[in-house]
């Protein structure tokens, strides 16, 4: 018996739904990472398909210091409230451990409740007051990370 007939076939449903919850799960740098997961869930995949799946569930690669990870990305929802959201923001400063983000009036909740629906594992939680948004990274090792994140999703160049 080949080691091919001992991995049993997942249906497409299971298959996209296991490279949802890897890539949710842990930081994932390129696509036989992502392949060797799939591989210890018994799901053989060649590599086109495994692309066509992260085209289709809209995986996106951010860059990060340790070189970057796939993410999934935002829903349709999220896509939809960006344009609203970062017309929102005014700024973006950070120190070693905490991270601020400025607004106009009244705006920090909304901002705040957009970066916490994309449920970055590298934020904690955020804190708005009513022009003011603290964010809460997971560690100082990660606030550049998280700054970047805010950057990519909060600027008013990004559609």
């Amino acid at each position: 018996m080949s080691s091919f007939a001992a991995v049993s076939t997942m249906t497409k449903h299971e298959r996209l739904f296991a490279i949802k919850e890897i890539i949710a799960a842990r930081e994932i740098a390129n696509q036989d990472d992502l392949r060797r997961e799939l591989r210890k869930r018994r799901c053989s995949v060649t590599q086109a398909t495994l692309s066509r799946d992260m085209q289709e569930l809209g995986v996106i690669w951010i860059p990060s210091a340790q070189g970057g990870r796939y993410m999934l990305q935002p829903s349709g929802e999220i896509r939809t409230l960006r344009p609203l959201v970062t017309a929102e923001v005014l700024s973006i400063d950070a120190n070693d451990s905490m991270i601020v983000v400025h607004t106009l009036p009244g705006s920090a909740n909304a901002v705040g409740e957009f970066i916490d629906v994309q449920k970055n594992p590298d934020v904690i939680g955020t804190v708005a007051g009513d022009n003011t948004l603290l964010v809460i990274p997971r560690s100082r090792r990660k606030t550049p990370q998280v700054v970047q994140f805010l950057k990519n999703n909060l600027s008013r160049n990004r559609e």
